[in-house]
Formats: structure tokens, sequence, C-alpha cells
């Protein structure tokens, strides 16, 4: 197994055991495995992205809404979204 596959294993575990608290947050509605973007544009690194509604600044959340820039060592990048609703 190489490095990125090892990578997103470990980002897999990590997504398995924190999804459903992630999924609790204000403002959240997905949970998944990605591409870091920065300035809308697509790096290389893989990460745990966690989709928001819409971005709003940290300190406009409740402490307990605010998500973390890592969980257990994996990068975490916020993406907007918008709203997902089922089709």
């Amino acid at each position: 197994m190489n490095e990125q596959q090892e990578r997103i294993q470990r980002i897999q575990a990590v997504k398995s055991a924190h999804e459903a608290e992630l999924l609790t947050k204000a403002n959240v509605v997905g949970v998944g495995i990605g591409f870091r973007q920065q300035q809308q544009v697509r790096t290389d690194e893989v990460v745990l992205v966690v989709m928001v509604e819409k971005k709003v600044p940290s300190a406009q959340l409740a402490p307990e809404d605010v998500i973390p820039h890592q969980i257990e060592g994996v990068p975490v990048d916020v993406q907007e979204s918008g709203r997902i609703a089922p089709q």
C-alpha cells in the first residue's frame, strides 16, 4: 500500500469516528473525503472535507459549532456547498 492509500484509510477511519458528531454542528450538510481547496482552487492534498451550507466566520458561531482545523491529526477543510436536498 502506498503512502496516499494509507493516508486515505486514516482519513476514512477518522471520518467514520466523527461524522455523526460533525453533522450535529450548525450549518454542516455533509462530511466526505476530498481535496483541499484554497481560494476555490483544488490542491493535491487529500483531507477530511466538511461541507457547510454557507461559510460563516468562527466568531459568529457558538463554540460547539466551530469545526476544528484537524481531527486526530487529520487536516479538515470546510467547503461551502450550499443546501443539499434529496431529489
